[in-house]
């Protein structure tokens, strides 16, 4: 029962409720329609200002969580502002090389399945990203 009442309380704040999608100002100029279709479906629910917010994203606590994670991955690299603020060099190429992204608790128990990348899909989203102007793959 205070679980319950826990839940119901939590709603009141309002962290994570408000979604806001920003207006588009620059993104890549990909190299292939296909290059971007594969981006939009495993990197802009949190690295875009087109992201699709899931029902969850709007109930606390759940709704903490997803708006932290597509605030630090809009800070991150954000294809809708691209190279507009000058961050560090984007470093896309390197963690799809890496498996860093998409993370696992993305994908995890068949959330975001479209998300998922077959091994030719990637091989051809990583030969797309070479080829795009803005994208810069480290030597080690």
């Amino acid at each position: 029962m205070l679980t319950l009442v826990t839940l119901v309380i939590i709603q009141v704040v309002p962290y994570g409720r408000q979604h806001s999608n920003p207006s588009t100002r620059n993104e890549p100029a990909w190299a292939t329609p296909e290059t971007r279709d594969l981006m939009v479906r495993a990197c802009f629910d949190c690295h875009s200002n087109e992201v699709t917010w899931p029902w969850y994203s709007s109930v606390a606590p759940l709704s903490w969580a997803v708006t932290r994670h597509v605030d630090e991955g809009r800070d991150e690299v954000n294809y809708s502002d691209f190279g507009i603020d000058d961050k560090d060099d984007d470093d896309t190429i390197e963690v799809i090389v890496d498996n860093e992204m998409p993370p696992g608790y993305y994908t995890a128990f068949g959330l975001h399945a479209a998300g998922t990348l077959t091994a030719d899909e990637k091989t051809a989203l990583l030969a797309g990203l070479r080829n795009t102007p803005g994208f810069v793959e480290e030597n080690d």
